[in-house]
Parts: C-alpha cells; structure tokens; sequence
C-alpha cells in the first residue's frame, strides 16, 4: 500500500531519518549517554527509532516498541515513557509520531482517556473528624460505576454536554456503534478508573479523577481497528496490531472523525463526573466546593503536533502532552501518591511524559500475588470500597510511582503531591 505523494511505501527498504539538526545536537552519538542544550539524555538510546526514559522496562516490553519503532511512517521516533509496560495494540506508555498512516490500535479501545483534578478551597481541618466513609458512599450513588453501568436518564448537566456531542463530526458513527451512548457520559467503568478526595503537601483538598470514553469509544476502536486489519490484509507486518490506515484514504477519515468524536467525549464524559463529585463534596461539607484550580488532560490519544520540525499525527498511548508550561496529572496506584505536574517541554520525549505508576503485574498474577488483609493494610486511613474485587488493582501490582517520577525529571516539574483520603471504584 502506498502513501500518495509521500516518503514511504510498505513493500520496499525503508531508512530511518537521518540524525540532523536540532535532533542531532540533542541526541548525541547511541551509548555516549552525552546531555546537550540544557535536556537529560534519554536513560536509553535502544536505536535511532526508540528513545527510552524507563529505568525498569523488560524485555517483552522492549520488544514489542521495537516492532512499532520499525514501522516505516514512523518519524522520527518512538519515545518510551518512565511508566512503559506491556500492552494491547502497542506498549503503554509509548508516544508514537506518524507520517503519512495512523495505527489504530495504538491509541486503542479507551479513546481519551485521561485525568481531571480541581484544587478546592477545602483543607483537611475541614475532614477532621466526619466519616469519610459517608462521603464514599454518596459518590459512588451519584456516578455509575463498573463496567457497563451507565444513567439512568439524562441529567440537565449532562444534557447540555450530549447536544454539544450530537453536533459534532463523528455522531452518526457513534449512533451507529451504540445509541445509548448519551446515557453513558457520566460513568467512571471499571479497572484503574478512579474518583479521589485527595490532600496535597500543604493539606488542600483536591477532587481527582481518571476515566476515558466508555462503551462507545471502545466500539468506535474496535471497528476502525478491524477495517485497518482488513486493509492490511495480505501485508507483512511485525504485529497484527500494527495494521495501518492510510493518509487521504476514506477509511483514515472516518476513523480520525471517529477518534476526535470519542476524544472530546471522554473530556466532556470526566468534566460530568467532576460536577456530580464536586456537588457531593458541597453537601457532605454543607459549603458549596469553588473551583480554585482545575487541571486535565488526556492520556491516550492522538493529535496533529509539530516536533522536530516535522508536522505528524502524534498519537500517546499511556502517556501526557509535556509542552513546557503545561499542566498535567500523573497518577499512582492506589494507597500511593499521585502528582501535579508542569510539562518541561523535552524535544527528544516528544514534549511528553508518563501517565501513571504502569503495571508490574497483571491482573490474574496480582490476584495470586496478593491477599486481601494486605491489600487493607495498604489502604488503612483511606474510606474505599473494601472489597476483594480491588485486588488486582493493589499497589505492587504497579511500577513504584516513586521510580517513575524519579525517570521523569528532566521531562516535568512536580508541583503538587497528594495522598488519598477517598477512594472510589467500580469493580
């Protein structure tokens, strides 16, 4: 298959770009570990097409993103991120820049999903002394949890937000892969999908939460994932999950309407959640919650960005935009911190950082590696939900979140650091 006009095709020899200019004098000559202009060296040049800042990564992993890096439209390269880890369709934690083609399966079947937090006015002296517990309850009765849990009926808030939905490219194709999906903006899911009342290092209340585009993003991915397949059909690839559209063909526009439809719904879908939560804060505190600062961001998606003076559709699996200045949320596991951050702006890291702590082991070994009365010792202090549905989500079944954010310094600025109080799953 060939990209009209363009650099690359998929039946012949491929090069990597070559090592010029401003990508040049930051990288520096594989395995001198040299720091130039001001940036930290990558922890590891693997090759001139995947750039590692994970000081923990292993060989499965390795190996799968060097499949990805291989691919012919990838310019310049694959950035690994401090939390990468084995995943579906690519490595997670894995930021990706393509020329020409876009992976579908890269991005995945969680379209957007992402983080929002909201600095209150509230301080712990406000906490002190209620049942946390309480407001545990009153948050989980107001956002339907777990998978495939949606409303009920269309709240007025959320009314507003799904006629913004019905206007935009994409509707049609979301109508098609599920019409119930007004009911479903408001719900967290299931898995890491969290709502957390948190305190940061000066005692401030913060509202944090992560969830991304429901059953209808991941309908929308998981057709577009399919038709990229079919089109790859008969073509070598390194991965299956590697398939491809192409640039300037219909089947690449309809998934990019796709895509930017399901994107802005996870925003809207997290900004539903944080409204129900903060309004459950208002009464569990009998003050109503102001909003002194507000922070989100996606972590898995793709955008049109310039780096390295090359325009690309970047896409970031498992990982945050970075630009220097920017705001953004980096996430541990449950019972450890998580973390406000402010992007760096690193060329190299594609202006990207991690997304959380990354998982250390899957779900069926954390269940065999971890016990229930454990699990309660880590969340002691913490109102949660108590059940052995979390074990696979217990903290060691993650990367440390200290490690991570040790292999990101040259990538952000920690600003804030806060410890859960609250904490809300859906099994």
């Amino acid at each position: 298959m060939e990209q009209h006009g363009g650099s690359w095709h998929s039946g012949g020899g491929r090069s990597a770009p070559p090592r010029t200019g401003v990508r040049a004098s930051l990288l520096g000559t594989p395995g001198t570990g040299k720091r130039s202009a001001g940036y930290g060296a990558p922890v590891e040049t693997i090759n001139d097409r995947l750039l590692s800042w994970a000081s923990i990564l292993e060989p499965t992993t390795r190996l799968q993103a060097e499949r990805t890096a291989s691919m012919p439209f990838v310019r310049p390269h694959v950035a690994l991120m401090p939390d990468a880890h084995l995943g579906k369709g690519a490595t997670v934690g894995s930021v990706i820049p393509t020329d020409g083609a876009v992976i579908p399966a890269a991005v995945g079947v969680d379209i957007g999903c992402g983080m929002d937090a909201v600095r209150t006015q509230f301080a712990a002296a406000d906490l002190a002394g209620r049942d946390l517990s309480a407001l545990h309850q009153q948050i989980a009765r107001a956002v339907p949890l777990s998978a495939g849990r949606y409303n009920r009926r269309l709240r007025d808030s959320a009314a507003a937000r799904v006629a913004e939905l019905r206007e935009l490219p994409g509707a049609a194709q979301a109508d098609g892969a599920a019409p119930n999906w007004p009911l479903q903006l408001g719900s967290l899911g299931s898995g890491n999908h969290f709502i957390e009342v948190s305190l940061d290092e000066t005692d401030r209340v913060w509202l944090f939460l992560h969830s991304g585009s429901r059953g209808v993003g991941n309908r929308l991915a998981s057709k577009h994932i399919a038709v990229a397949q079919e089109r790859c059909r008969g073509e070598h690839l390194p991965d299956r999950d590697l398939a491809y559209l192409v640039e300037g063909t219909p089947e690449f526009d309809a998934y990019v309407e796709a895509l930017l439809w399901a994107q802005r719904f996870a925003a809207l879908n997290r900004a539903e959640m944080v409204d129900r939560v903060a309004e459950q804060v208002s009464r569990f505190l009998g003050t109503e919650v102001q909003r002194v600062q507000e922070v989100s961001c996606h972590h898995n998606y793709t955008a049109r960005e310039t780096h390295l003076g090359r325009e690309v559709w970047l896409s970031r699996k498992g990982a945050i935009s970075a630009q220097a200045g920017q705001w953004g949320l980096v996430p541990g596991s449950m019972g450890t911190a998580s973390y406000v951050v402010v992007g760096r702006g690193h060329p190299l890291a594609l202006m990207s950082a991690p997304h959380g702590a990354g998982r250390n082991h899957s779900r069926g070994a954390a269940r065999r590696l971890f016990t229930r009365a454990d699990l309660d010792r880590r969340m002691a202090g913490i109102a949660w939900g108590r059940s052995d549905a979390f074990l696979d989500e217990h903290p060691e079944a993650y990367k440390a979140i200290e490690v991570v954010m040790a292999d990101a310094a040259d990538l952000v600025e920690v600003r804030h650091t806060l410890r859960q109080v609250v904490n809300v799953k859906g099994d």
